[in-house]
């Protein structure tokens, strides 16, 4: 491990000096990562993206990309853009990015099953605002909002994150 991975442990995610309090998902920790199960995947990941809303957030990193109308995350393990970034109108099952509620208004994208993904094996984990604090997710990583500023701000592409 080296100083600039992010690591989650029992009390938060450590990443450059800090510890910040952060919340998993609703199956806890898993080695054997499956669609649906709420878990937070076990493992060496890596950041891969940086999206966020622009009518609600600045840009908070040089490579972010816009989060557009029409942009959602595909979680159907039977189609083809299965975890996938892929844009309406998508019949599959998915998960729209642009939400009502500041969840997504900036998401960093780990290489969870990713770029090829192996079906049923689980989509999309992001690190995300959370709802509140211990409130879980659906198996993404969730922070206060500020800290998630700050994490993007200062992760890149090709971050650790050990989980």
């Amino acid at each position: 491990m080296s100083p600039a991975d992010m690591v989650l442990t029992p009390r938060g995610l450590r990443f450059a000096g800090l510890l910040l309090p952060c919340v998993i998902g609703r199956g806890g920790l898993r080695a054997d990562k499956r669609e649906g199960d709420g878990a937070t995947p076990m493992g060496r990941h890596r950041i891969v993206g940086c999206l966020y809303r622009p009518d609600r957030a600045p840009c908070p990193a040089p490579w972010a990309e816009p989060i557009l109308p029409g942009d959602l995350w595909s979680d159907d393990p039977e189609d083809a853009g299965y975890n996938t970034l892929v844009q309406a109108p998508y019949a599959p099952s998915h998960e729209a990015l642009r939400r009502a509620d500041p969840l997504y208004d900036i998401v960093l994208v780990t290489n969870w099953n990713w770029p090829l993904a192996t079906p049923g094996a689980g989509s999309a984990i992001f690190l995300h605002q959370w709802r509140r604090p211990g409130f879980p997710t659906e198996g993404c990583i969730a922070f206060r909002g500020d800290h998630l500023r700050w994490i993007a701000g200062r992760a890149a592409p090709g971050t650790v994150l050990q989980v």
